[in-house]
């Protein structure tokens, strides 16, 4: 029986994702050396980090290790969705590393609409839909790419500059979403969730992606899984995998921040909600959208080890999932 999914390391990402050549901090990548998918639709995970990305700026101790080899830049969580029968593709996010995750999507598939035949957003937190900026006149200049967005996101989008003059010069062109219904894209569908979080200027969603029967659901933001009218254990149950807000590992993890300004499932709370699921059902956890200072970054970490012995999964860059 073929798995739901597979995580592949493809030959090709290894120097495009700089996992070669990773200090003593880095473990050795558990990595299958393979061809990208020809037949069949596959998801690509553009980055793992927070809005801000790792190190983020000011922090002069992250740019250190940066320099000394012993940590490596990280992009703003974003995915890539892939048919490489009929070249078309979609962007899950436009973060601000939109360009490097463009460069990559180059890399790995085509489309004759290109950038992107569509751009999914989820909400209007600076990591989530800055990338947009790199459309417009100043750059590419493009003609009419669909993007995705809500209610409140596509209002915010067209009645707020510079967004809006993306939306007048036509660079792009809105295409409403409706929560819990699907939109189908021939190789895919993706249906939006609600979800509760800081809404300053837009609502907030996750995605279910589905293809071929398979599905996996995408939450990079969420106030507090207690918060939400749906029972995300049986939500995980439903799907094939998770990839699951992890901004922080556990409280106090920002020295001097009131934590509850900016309420997330602590990696911590995630883990023991969902205890009472079967071994099979956690590992379709995979745990995303990593603040700077999460050790969750670092694969050595006692933090790191610990989620994947407790069953659970830690998102990386270049992960692929085929349908």
């Amino acid at each position: 029986m073929k798995a739901p999914f597979s995580t592949l390391n493809l030959e090709p990402l290894l120097a495009l994702f700089l996992f070669i050549g990773l200090s003593a901090c880095q473990t050795k990548p558990e990595y299958v050396s393979t061809d990208l998918p020809k037949d069949e639709p596959f998801l690509i995970v553009l980055g793992v980090a927070q809005d801000a990305g790792y190190p983020q700026a000011g922090q002069q101790k992250e740019w250190q290790l940066i320099k000394e080899g012993k940590a490596r830049k990280t992009y703003a969580v974003s995915l890539g969705l892939i048919d490489p029968i009929t070249k078309k593709r979609w962007l899950i996010e436009a973060t601000p590393d939109f360009k490097e995750q463009l460069q990559l999507m180059d890399q790995v598939s085509t489309t004759n609409a290109y950038p992107y035949d569509g751009i999914f957003l989820t909400h209007a937190h600076m990591g989530h839909y800055t990338g947009l900026m790199h459309m417009g006149r100043e750059a590419m200049g493009t003609k009419a790419t669909h993007v995705y967005a809500m209610p409140k996101m596509t209002d915010f989008l067209t009645n707020n500059g510079p967004w809006s003059q993306l939306v007048t010069l036509n660079n792009i062109l809105l295409k409403p979403l409706v929560n819990q219904e699907a939109t189908d894209l021939g190789s895919f569908k993706i249906t939006p969730y609600l979800v509760p979080h800081r809404d300053e200027f837009s609502e907030t969603v996750g995605y279910k992606i589905e293809a071929n029967s398979k599905s996996i659901l995408f939450i990079p933001d969420i106030d507090k899984w207690e918060k939400w009218d749906i029972d995300i254990k049986e939500l995980i149950k439903s799907v094939d995998a998770a990839l699951l807000d992890a901004s922080f590992f556990k409280n106090g993890e920002i020295p001097g921040r009131d934590m509850r300004e900016i309420p997330h499932p602590f990696v911590e709370e995630s883990m023991a909600l969902f205890e009472s699921l079967s071994p099979e059902d956690k590992s379709k956890v995979h745990f995303i959208h990593f603040n700077h200072t999460n050790p969750l970054l670092f694969p050595n970490s006692p933090e790191h080890k610990s989620v994947l012995e407790s069953g659970y999964q830690v998102a990386r860059e270049g992960q692929v999932f085929t349908f």
